[in-house]
């Protein structure tokens, strides 16, 4: 349902996001670059992004560890995860995840062989779990900004912002291809909307600007 309407905007200024170890790092126009497909030479395991999104030269080179937490050295995460039977952790980090009203709340991103996992690092609490089962698609825009929408059909969307979006696209595509035997599809698009809850849809546009790219987030 979307009942609501408002003209309210959000917009998110770029210190505010997440800054990790070099990737997507603001290097100026001269760094970005768009990927093109290079045909045969396009294996399979790649990531989605092949001819689509703007990326930064620093985020085409660099180490990728998957977990960037040390989890097995967090005994409240290692409890999470093992009260939920769920051992191989394919993907560790701190991210930003919007609210539905708006607001940017530290979380630590957890994807597993089987499910995703949105904890918060403040309470060592537990805050969502979400089958892999249940993705049903992801939107990213064309730019080369850090947001991406994970978008669950049966419960509510999230929308987060990650400097490592990259590989946890790739980590969810291949998890899910794994764990579910389809492939989840990933959308670009510089406008999409999300559910932020049940009944509230919010609309995120992307505008590439000098020097940098404008985000507004657009309820309903």
């Amino acid at each position: 349902m979307r009942k609501y309407k408002s003209n309210r905007r959000v917009q998110i200024d770029d210190s505010q996001l997440p800054k990790n170890d070099g990737e997507d790092g603001d290097e100026g126009d001269e760094s970005r670059m768009r990927l093109k497909p290079s045909g045969s030479n396009v294996s399979e395991d790649q990531e989605p992004f092949m001819g689509i999104k703007v990326r930064r030269k620093a985020s085409l080179h660099r180490d990728v560890r998957g977990d960037y937490i040390d989890v097995p050295s967090n005994p409240y995460l290692m409890k999470i995860l093992q009260k939920q039977g769920d051992n191989q952790v394919l993907f560790a980090d701190k991210v930003l995840k919007f609210t539905s009203s708006g607001k940017m709340k530290r979380r630590i991103l957890l994807i597993t062989d089987f499910a995703i996992y949105i904890v918060d690092p403040d309470t060592d609490t537990l805050k969502r779990r979400i089958a892999l089962a249940a993705v049903e698609k992801m939107f990213l825009s064309e730019l080369s900004d850090n947001f991406f929408a994970i978008i669950i059909p049966t419960e509510y969307d999230i929308l987060m912002a990650s400097t490592r979006k990259t590989e946890i696209v790739g980590v969810l595509v291949e998890a899910t291809k794994s764990s579910s035997d389809y492939e989840l599809e990933v959308v670009f698009s510089n406008s999409f909307e999300y559910h932020a809850a049940a009944e509230l849809v919010k609309e995120v546009q992307f505008e590439e600007v000098e020097g940098g790219v404008k985000t507004r987030i657009v309820r309903k």
